[in-house]
């Protein structure tokens, strides 16, 4: 074991807004990233700054088989996955720094 980390999350643009499902082995560093727009692409074309979900994982290949797997579902179990642990959609960046 290397102690790596690998973190599927959840941004949005607002409460039942746009949701955008993503992968990353430095979640704090990525997230500044969207929230500042310094990623070009889906994420700043739509204003997806709010982390409203994420999951840690220490094997890649379960954390990629997730993160597709959460692509793949429909909009309501997304929103069921972030209500489930987060009812008032809070920005959870906030926590992590």
């Amino acid at each position: 074991m290397n102690g790596k980390h690998y973190y599927v999350y959840i941004l949005c643009n607002k409460r039942n807004g746009t949701l955008y499902t993503g992968i990353t082995s430095n979640l704090i560093k990525c997230i500044w990233q969207h929230k500042n727009e310094a990623v070009e692409g889906f994420t700043k074309q739509y204003g997806l700054k709010c982390l409203v979900h994420f999951e840690q994982y220490q094997d890649v290949k379960e954390a990629l088989l997730r993160e597709k797997r959460i692509k793949k579902w429909n909009r309501q179990w997304k929103i069921n996955l972030i209500e489930q642990n987060n009812p008032n959609w809070d920005d959870l960046y906030q926590k992590l720094v």
